[in-house]
């Protein structure tokens, strides 16, 4: 695929090389999420939480996946904050090293056997730790990735953050694959830890590529001639509320992607059904194959023919797909718990994942781009960690209820549409005007700049 020139003011290369920084530090990001979903789902239980029964159990270490997700909007109003003031980079960098490090001493921590009920303490306040830094990684990277992209392919480029998101899930879980395939008594002792561990090799290498990233010119540009704002938020909730509104909606598609990674995965193995661990694992890893591929392709498009159709056909073709996977992992046949799931997350809703970056990004102006990314986004993604939790409840005391799991899961799809269908047109709108909405909006805001 052909990749267009830089903008004048852009130093050269400086597309690509954030393109790639997105990647890699989503990859890491996401990497870390998903090795803590697949371990909440299959590991923990019996780790962390051994005292219970086992749906008790499962129900507990679940909910230690959506406390990330509560820790979000916290970290997204301080990380939004520091990045619509100090710039992208910086919080790109910390973001990275955050995250490295809470992952790898998740790997270190004592089991409930050693250490009694202090271990799931620790475990969740290193949750928290990842949940924070999650916050800001995306809204960053989005950020840093548009402001430097040509005007006309900002959805091709800002969609390597997804890319990277999908390839961490790729890496995670083919790093289980083996572990998954351990006996028990290894697997339960030490061989859960060592994906944990591997991340730091990742973290390394990401730190590296960010460190010489350069700032983007728009937010360069900003902080020359108007100045950053002294209150981002002050300014975004103001400007900008209905905006972050729409986001928070559009978030809740993410919903699809905890069910299918986290609860399709502890359901698809139980008793119930019957699929072993690296059967699941692989239609997981095969599907963000498949996603790799079809998320710059969607995005390619988008930049043709708009942001809205596209979103629109990965929100409203997840709501039904989400029935026909739930309801082939039933059947415990595999070749359709393949098809169905790589047609659901890879293909339909790699569209809403593959565009969302630039969709909501291009909502706001570069002053307060960050911040309303990272809040709407990081709200709407508090609901779609838990909705993890809500589905283990919702699937009853079996825990094999699936229709009611998949109506849940279409239902969150609905406001990501209705959020597409009111929200503006933008893929054709120059970068230095984006968020702006009428002329001389910028003088009349001098006031709250520096």
């Amino acid at each position: 695929m052909s990749v267009p020139a830089a903008p004048l003011d852009a130093p050269p290369g400086q597309p690509r090389k954030a393109a790639m920084a997105a990647w890699i530090g989503s990859a890491l990001e996401y990497y870390d999420f998903f090795i803590y979903g697949s371990a909440a789902a299959l590991i923990f239980p019996k780790v962390f939480f051994d005292e219970s029964d086992p749906a008790t159990a499962t129900l507990l270490s679940l909910a230690t996946f959506g406390v990330a997700y509560a820790a979000r909007p916290i970290g997204a109003l301080f990380l939004g904050h520091f990045g619509d003031r100090l710039g992208r980079k910086k919080i790109m960098v910390f973001t990275l090293i955050l995250m490295g490090l809470s992952t790898f001493l998740i790997g270190c921590l004592p089991t409930r056997a050693q250490v009694g009920g202090l271990a799931p303490v620790l475990l969740v306040l290193c949750r928290v730790l990842q949940g924070i830094s999650a916050a800001g990684e995306q809204a960053s990277a989005n950020s840093m990735t548009l402001e430097h992209a040509p005007s006309n392919r900002r959805g091709f480029f800002t969609s390597f953050t997804l890319s990277g998101t999908q390839g961490g899930q790729l890496l995670a879980t083919l790093v289980f694959l083996p572990v998954a395939a351990l006996p028990d008594d290894q697997l339960l002792s030490w061989g859960w830890r060592v994906p944990f561990w591997l991340s730091v090799a990742v973290a390394v290498v990401g730190y590296v590529i960010r460190r010489t990233l350069e700032e983007t010119p728009a937010f360069t540009r900003q902080a020359a001639t108007e100045g950053v704002a002294k209150l981002p938020l002050a300014v975004l909730f103001r400007e900008h509320w209905a905006d972050v509104l729409r986001v928070v909606a559009g978030a809740l598609i993410a919903s699809v992607s905890t069910i299918f990674t986290v609860w399709a995965l502890a359901y698809g193995t139980s008793d119930s059904v019957g699929l072993s661990r690296s059967q699941m694992l692989w239609v997981g890893a095969l599907a963000n194959l498949v996603a790799l591929a079809a998320i710059p392709a969607w995005a390619t498009l988008s930049d043709r023919i708009g942001r809205r159709p596209v979103y629109l056909i990965g929100a409203a073709g997840s709501a039904v797909l989400m029935f026909a996977y739930l309801w082939a992992i039933s059947t415990g046949s595999y070749p359709l718990v393949l098809l169905f799931g790589i047609l659901a997350f890879g293909v339909v809703y790699s569209a809403a994942n593959g565009v969302w970056p630039s969709f909501y990004g291009e909502m706001f102006s570069t002053r307060v781009r960050l911040s309303g990314m990272a809040i709407g986004t990081q709200i709407g993604f508090a609901v779609a960690g838990f909705a993890v939790t809500f589905a283990a409840q919702i699937a009853g005391p079996g825990g094999d209820d699936w229709s009611s799991v998949a109506l849940f899961t279409s239902a969150l799809c609905l406001p990501p549409v209705l959020a597409a269908l009111t929200a503006r047109e933008t893929h054709k709108v120059p970068t230095e005007l984006l968020g702006e909405r009428v002329p001389g909006e910028a003088a009349q805001r001098e006031a709250v700049t520096a």
